[in-house]
Parts: structure tokens; sequence; C-alpha cells
């Protein structure tokens, strides 16, 4: 479970925007189980660009329309998948990942990037856990809108 008020604590009156994606992604990490990655994509023109994450080593740049995350980007809105393997054009950065959740981050109505969660289990992000991630996304865009 994710304690919203403490995610707020954290990343609001922030000036930086790294530093909220930083601080984002490391409260995140600690506050969910059984995931083996979780960080942010910056968009760019045509390409996402890894933000602040934790965990292994991951890709540094993914196409829009390109596997979850370029996905997520084109379509503009969250996409759960629960089985990677099956996913057609995964991009595998992590071999141990066998479910993702991926949500849009917008910045004054525009895709500004996305929140990226791996997990080593399938079936990992349920409708509930879905929709309190998307209200952790709700807090980091606030944060993000009064940043530089």
């Amino acid at each position: 479970m994710i304690n919203l008020e403490s995610l707020k604590g954290l990343i609001l009156d922030n000036e930086y925007k790294i530093t909220i994606l930083s601080n984002a992604s490391a409260y995140l990490n600690d506050s969910l189980t059984d995931i083996n990655w979780v960080g942010f994509y910056i968009l760019d023109n045509d390409y996402l660009y890894l933000g602040p994450f934790q965990g292994h080593p991951a890709c540094i740049k993914i196409p829009v329309g390109k596997g979850v995350c370029g996905n997520t980007i084109k379509e503009g809105k969250t996409l759960v998948v629960d089985n990677v393997l099956e996913y057609k054009g995964h991009i595998a950065c992590d071999s141990n990942s066998r479910s993702e959740v991926c949500i849009p981050i917008f910045i004054n109505n525009k895709i500004y990037g996305l929140l990226d969660i791996d997990s080593p289990i399938f079936n990992r992000f349920d409708n509930n856990l879905k929709i309190e991630l998307e209200n952790a996304v709700k807090i980091i865009e606030n944060a993000l809108n009064n940043a530089k």
C-alpha cells in the first residue's frame, strides 16, 4: 500500500523535477513488494529517455510506439501487462520481469513521460493497485507542474 500523504510530503514544494522523480522512485520502491524495477522515462520528441529509477540498469532510449512504455505514450493511457512474455514487441530490459504497469505523466495537459514498474511475478498489478498508482502519479504531476 502506498501512503499518498507521505509521497506528497517527500515531493511537493521541491523546485527541481529531477529531485521529485528521484524521491518518488525511491519511495515507490520502498512501498511496493514483489517489484524489481520502478522508475521514470521522460519524453523528448519521439523517444523516451531513462530518468530516475530504482533497480538494475535499464534501457536508455525507447521509441514512442515500441514496447509497453512506448505504447503507453502512443495511447496516452495506463497499460497493465499481466504477462510481458506474451506482449508483442515487449522490450526486455530485465529478463526477470514478468508483469509491468506504465502510467503516463502529464504536465499542462501534455505528456511529459511515464512511470514504469516491473515485477518478477505474473499478474502483479491488479486494478486496485493500478488506481493507487494512478493517484500517486497525480501527486507527482502536481509537484512537477510547479518545478523547474
